[in-house]
């Protein structure tokens, strides 16, 4: 049979690796941490835990027989409960504060992040809003747009009254002109019916300077 031959352009294959158990994870079980040790710090833990405390020492006092007195005293089995159960709430509660330690590291972390983005954005727009006022110097202010813009309404104004002031003149002199022509034709239709009324009173004496028809 041929020997298999290691190539190595290919992965190499892997075993299966073991796989711990969901309740072996350190997530699950911190989480179970956490909520053993927000359980033990309630009201409900501390009464039922007296509660238990109390009727355990009262069964055992009151049956003194030994079918029905499992624990007599000073309640050694008890005690030995109790320390088991504060031997293990200990490291669950060091576990939770550990765990909630290190949430309140990476919020403190994320907090500083975001702080100074805050501050380098802050930085930012302070330089932005110094540039915008050094540039607003050598621009043009509101008032001084407003002043110049009624001086160009004046101007306007000034131009519109000369030129209605050159229209009349232009008009003015139009109907002089008109009055000087008329006058002008006048004076020559006059010129006219004169020289006619002269060459017809010319025409109407004799060669003797008479009028025909005189004796």
């Amino acid at each position: 049979m041929a020997e298999r031959r290691i190539r190595l352009d290919q992965p190499q294959e892997q075993g299966r690796r073991w796989s711990a158990p969901s309740f072996a994870n350190e997530e699950f079980f911190g989480a179970f941490a956490e909520k053993f040790a927000r359980f033990m710090g309630t009201s409900y833990f501390l009464i039922g835990m007296s509660i238990f405390v109390v009727v355990w020492v009262g069964w055992n006092l009151a049956f003194t027989t030994k079918p029905w007195q499992f624990d007599k005293y000073p309640f050694i089995f008890l005690t030995l409960m109790l320390s088991l159960q504060a031997s293990y709430a200990a490291p669950l509660i060091l576990l939770a504060q550990n765990r909630q330690a290190d949430r309140d590291r990476v919020a403190l972390e994320q907090d500083r992040a975001r702080d100074e983005r805050n501050l380098a954005d802050t930085e930012f727009l302070t330089r932005e809003v110094a540039a915008l006022r050094i540039a607003l110097r050598d621009s043009a202010t509101r008032d001084f747009v407003r002043s110049e813009l009624r001086m160009l309404l004046e101007e306007l104004e000034g131009r519109e009254d000369s030129v209605k002031k050159r229209a009349e003149r232009k008009a003015k002199r139009k109907e002089r002109a008109k009055a000087k022509a008329k006058a002008k034709a006048r004076a020559e239709r006059l010129r006219a019916q004169t020289a006619a009324l002269q060459s017809d009173a010319a025409r109407g004496a004799g060669p003797h300077g008479q009028a025909p028809g005189a004796p």
